[in-house]
């Protein structure tokens, strides 16, 4: 009985740890999709209505600018406002998402380092980023925000919905058409 026994334990933890082997990190595999652009600069637009007053009639940009194997950063421009970065880090199994924004000095700003962490792994296309309780704390009117971020061969999108919200924002980066820039986050 206990030959059985310690013969049963060990196929169950072998099929265990198999498992954990083949179990993709999708985190990790999205960062590498990210990164695959590094030093790259795409032009986006809104898809989503209405588009807000301070994005109206504005050059839309997100450029690739710093991708380790734990983070990646990409500055997203809207018109000459160059306050904006998105930075992505891994944490453990799960993927988070910063905002961080900056003065023209390159100061933090006021509101700044806003975001969430995913629950679950999603997976290397997707990744959904909730308000977290520093944002929360510091933004009481997106304690209810969800993020999104997409990415595969030809865009990549950016998108935000706030529970109880009827409208979401949207803005789609078309990857197959790299531009140049000299454009840098503040």
């Amino acid at each position: 009985m206990k030959k059985i026994t310690i013969a049963l334990l060990l196929s169950i933890f072998s099929m265990v740890q198999t498992q954990a082997q083949t179990t993709p990190n999708y985190p990790e595999q999205f960062t590498t999709n990210l990164a695959q652009h590094c030093g790259k600069a795409y032009k986006g637009k809104i898809v989503s209505t209405p588009i807000p007053a301070d994005f109206e009639n504005k050059e839309l940009i997100m450029y690739v600018s710093s991708c380790t194997n734990r983070e990646v950063k990409i500055a997203f421009f809207v018109g000459d406002d160059l306050s904006r970065t998105w930075v992505f880090t891994l944490k453990g199994d799960r993927l988070e998402l910063k905002h961080d924004h900056r003065q023209p000095n390159g100061q933090p700003d006021e509101i700044t380092m806003y975001g969430g962490t995913t629950t679950n792994t999603g997976n290397d296309t997707i990744q959904y980023f909730p308000a977290d309780q520093e944002t929360a704390q510091s933004i009481p009117a997106a304690a209810s925000n969800l993020w999104w971020v997409t990415i595969n061969e030809e865009e990549y999108s950016y998108n935000l919905q706030r529970a109880g919200a009827k409208t979401s924002f949207n803005v789609v980066f078309d990857l197959t058409k790299p531009i140049v820039t000299d454009k840098r986050a503040w």
